[in-house]
């Protein structure tokens, strides 16, 4: 048994359905299903006796020592987290309360649990913390990927959250004990996610006819990684990684914002052709840059692949192929996603137009 927080939402829904696929271990799943955190990403599980479901938050510790209590998981992954950075610049304190106190009280709860078990059981148990790579803070051009050493610069609400919650993991391994392990992504895409992301915004609203909003002049640089090898690498790090370490998690494939939107309109124009034979490029529309935007982001991934063997299977061509077309084959998803309040934000973010 393991224990998955925040497993309705995009990355955690990915790999609670991928573990699922993989063996027969029973997941227990705590989300507080805030806006994005969606059952409807689990419903294939529907009935199935491997996946109980709990909503609550992270930081009820009743809840949490009752569900570690009843289930006594050999593992805990923590995917809960705020993770929209332009979120976190109008609203910071959802992620200090997400990410910070609710990360401390989780580990809290599981500290005291851990503690209590029987030898042979504290031994084998683990904590796996669940991070990004925007606590290293923004590169130049020319500056190498981040490595696992590189110091912590948070620039945003959002990443100094997560930075902060990182040193809570880190620290309650080192004074306590605790069988931590911590990984570090870098952006994410594939099924599942959240039209307020770049990739899946652009999709959305390229087939509503809608203009696709760019920041700034669009060269932003990120490293993009398919959602279903972070959940292999996940896999590979909480079966094999070192106590107290922390993996970086890379795809590989740094590219300017800019240029996945094009490609995301040249995959629309070939997958779903509109009827005038106009390209859907027609419709970028760049917007004022968000307030510290961070320039460049790349994941320097050797230390996963030289210790625990795992490098990812995909490439942004067939990644990115696969991410378009199941947002074409899934518009039921995408429509029930597409709530009041989601509609709110992405205008109130972008524009009335967006």
């Amino acid at each position: 048994m393991i224990l998955v927080t925040g497993g309705a939402g995009f990355i955690g829904s990915n790999f609670v359905l991928d573990w699922l696929a993989q063996c027969d271990e029973p997941v227990v799943n705590l989300d507080k299903l805030t806006y994005a955190g969606n059952l409807e990403n689990l419903a294939s599980l529907q009935g199935d006796a491997r996946h109980l479901f709990v909503q609550g938050d992270l930081g009820d510790r009743a809840l949490v020592d009752r569900l570690l209590a009843e289930n006594r998981p050999r593992a805990v992954l923590h995917f809960a987290a705020e993770s929209h950075v332009d979120r976190s610049i109008h609203g910071p304190e959802d992620f200090i309360q997400t990410n910070i106190v609710g990360t401390f009280r989780l580990l809290e709860a599981v500290r005291a649990h851990w503690s209590a078990l029987p030898a042979d059981e504290k031994a084998a148990f683990r904590f796996l913390h669940v991070s990004t790579d925007e606590v290293y803070g923004t590169l130049s051009q020319e500056a190498p990927a981040f490595a696992e050493t590189h110091p912590y610069e948070p620039n945003s609400p959002y990443s100094a959250s997560k930075a902060a919650s990182d040193h809570l993991v880190r620290a309650w391994h080192h004074t306590y004990g605790l069988p931590v392990l911590t990984t570090n992504c870098s952006n994410n895409y594939g099924p599942y996610h959240f039209p307020e992301k770049l990739i899946p915004l652009m999709i959305v609203n390229a087939l509503a006819g809608k203009p696709l909003p760019v920041y700034g002049d669009g060269l932003q640089v990120r490293d993009w990684l398919y959602v279903q090898d972070h959940c292999s690498a996940i896999r590979r790090v909480l079966e094999a990684g070192r106590l107290g370490e922390t993996y970086n998690v890379g795809g590989w494939n740094e590219k300017p914002n800019i240029e996945i939107v094009h490609t995301v309109c040249a995959l629309l124009d070939e997958l779903r052709p509109k009827a005038d034979g106009s390209s859907y490029k027609a419709q970028i529309t760049h917007v004022q840059d968000r307030p510290g935007h961070d320039r460049r982001y790349a994941i320097d991934a050797r230390k996963i692949e030289r210790e625990l063997g795992w490098k990812p299977a995909e490439t942004f061509d067939t990644g990115i192929r696969k991410t378009v077309q199941w947002y074409l084959a899934h518009p039921e998803w995408v429509q029930h996603v597409q709530s009041g309040s989601y509609r709110d934000w992405v205008s109130r973010q972008y524009g009335a137009d967006a």
